[in-house]
């Protein structure tokens, strides 16, 4: 009997043995395996051209509301609208998160806003146009984690009339602003900025 109790005493032990330092020297398995979706990284050289000839068109854009030119405006939104069918989306399939789905939406309401400015027959109607495609070109983006130069997404608080504010984008910090312009050289400085996508 006293043979069985100590073999038993002897196992017990053994195994309290392997639990404490062979068992918890392994590493723990995870609860739950999550995938991560893939980072955009580098974007290609064409990629990346194609969005700074929409950004630099936007600019223009921007810059002829500032002078309330609105036959420029008209001319330079055209070209807006038909860059956007040039933004190279394509290599954002890669990213398994939804990137491209979203981006092609952005875009797309990219163009159609931009297509709508030369309907108009008012530069306020124009302008309205012009803060539906900032709307949709800064989180574009911030979402695909634009690589050019320095942007600054600035803020009018009465753009359309007291409380009816509206964000533009810029690429210098001064504040210059599209939605009142140059006429009155009182309020063309009138805004602040709230974002920024800064330069790597």
């Amino acid at each position: 009997m006293k043979k069985v109790v100590l073999t038993l005493i002897l196992l017990v032990l053994l195994f309290g043995i392997y639990w404490m330092f062979l068992k918890k020297s392994a590493p723990d398995a995870p609860q739950s395996i999550t995938q991560n979706a893939i980072k955009i990284g580098a974007h290609s050289a064409s990629f990346n051209y194609s969005i700074d000839t929409l950004v630099n068109a936007y600019l223009e854009l921007k810059n002829n509301f500032v002078d309330n030119d609105s036959v420029k405006a008209k001319v330079t939104a055209a070209k807006v609208a038909t860059l956007s069918d040039s933004v190279k989306l394509d290599e954002l399939k890669k990213d398994t998160s939804g990137i491209y789905a979203t981006a092609l939406s952005l875009v797309g309401n990219i163009k159609s806003n931009a297509q709508s400015v030369p309907t108009e027959s008012t530069i306020t109607a124009m302008r309205k146009d012009f803060q539906n495609v900032t709307e949709n070109l800064f989180p574009l983006l911030k979402m695909i984690h634009y690589e050019g130069n320095t942007l600054y997404l600035q803020n009018c608080p009465m753009a359309f009339g007291e409380g009816n504010d509206a964000n533009w984008i810029s690429n210098s910090p001064q504040i210059i602003n599209p939605y009142l312009g140059r006429k009155d050289p009182t309020m063309v400085h009138c805004g602040e900025t709230k974002d920024s996508i800064v330069s790597k």
